[in-house]
């Protein structure tokens, strides 16, 4: 009777043990002085597998932030193990769910378009992509009806706009999502270390920017994977939104990306700033950008722009005054 009640005492013991060595949810300041995050995350880790959301609050009084549940953070190290002195986080590999596509979900190529806004309104087009975009987790249109702005960036490359660019959403305080290519991460560490710190967004843009409707499910796994694994081990962070280069996509891709445990972002709102030998200058930037905005406005710039970099503080100046808020993506 004895060997039976230690034997019960001590499988007591060890379940209560394991239960308190648990994955703890990732909590804590996005600050650059103390980023928390989950523990241990083996290799065979998936997307789709998240912490709760927790509050993030945005340094010297940029708000407050909900942490989507799939961002993870590297322990603050204050070594130079990476660029932002964080962590690495262990790689993982990017699932491929129906490799062969067995479901024949629709590879035709589809090519994103949103209208140009008008009168304070989303375009008509907006409304119906989103309608399709729904059943895949996808954004291209908060049809809330708040008056509310994601602002997002697409980087390609560098050409020393980005710290005008954040030097202003730092002055005003507002948070923005920017969506980055391989290259990028390679040549502009520095900057996009700050863009981390500083409790931004940064999304992942595929490695080599090739069209998604036209490579097969294993390649757009490993598109999205390079990118995941080089943020990981070279910045200790893991990033959960997905832009698809060019806005093409098929129906296939958005499902992939999807079950990949990636929000894919497109947009409601853009015009034609990626061309740097074609800068129209800031009023330009300004009135196209302000005579479009709408509620659930998922605007795009470019970040190479110039005329983005000049005209952004009177933009979000604009924006407010006229009842908008900017959030975060959601």
């Amino acid at each position: 009777m004895k060997k039976i009640f230690v034997i019960v005492l001590t499988l007591t013991i060890a379940c209560f043990c394991g239960c308190g060595n648990k994955t703890p949810e990732a909590q804590g300041e996005l600050t650059e002085s103390n980023i928390t995050t989950t523990n241990e995350i083996t290799e065979t880790t998936t997307m789709s597998e998240t912490t709760e959301p927790t509050e993030a609050p945005f340094p010297e009084g940029m708000g407050s932030i909900k942490r989507n549940e799939k961002s993870v953070y590297g322990k603050k190290t204050g070594t130079d193990k990476t660029y932002t002195g964080l962590e690495p986080l262990p790689e993982i590999k990017v699932p491929v769910v129906d490799v062969d596509n067995l479901k024949k979900i629709s590879e035709k190529s589809e090519s994103h378009s949103f209208g140009v806004s008008k009168d304070g309104k989303p375009h008509e087009i907006s409304v119906n992509f989103q309608k399709i975009y729904d059943k895949y987790n996808a954004l291209c249109l908060d049809t809330s009806g708040e008056k509310v702005i994601y602002l997002t960036f697409d980087c390609g490359y560098e050409n020393g706009c980005t710290d005008k660019i954040l030097d202003v959403l730092k002055e005003k305080g507002v948070p923005a999502a920017f969506f980055v290519t391989l290259p990028y991460l390679k040549t502009a560490p520095e900057t996009t270390a700050r863009m981390i710190l500083e409790g931004h967004v940064v999304g992942n843009h595929s490695d080599t920017h090739p069209n998604f409707s036209t490579i097969s499910r294993t390649q757009m796994a490993k598109e999205i994977e390079n990118v995941e694994n080089y943020l990981r081990t070279h910045f200790g962070y893991s990033s959960c939104y997905f832009r698809f280069p060019q806005g093409a996509y098929s129906e296939s891709a958005l499902d992939l990306v999807n079950n990949a445990g990636y929000t894919s972002v497109f947009w409601s709102s853009a015009y034609a700033d990626w061309d740097t030998n074609n800068l129209k200058g800031k009023d330009y930037a300004f009135n196209t950008v302000t005579s479009r905005l709408h509620p659930g406005c998922v605007l795009l710039l470019h970040a190479v722009s110039q005329d983005n970099a000049d005209a952004l503080a009177d933009i979000i100046d604009y924006a407010r005054s006229n009842g908008y808020v900017f959030k975060q993506l959601p």
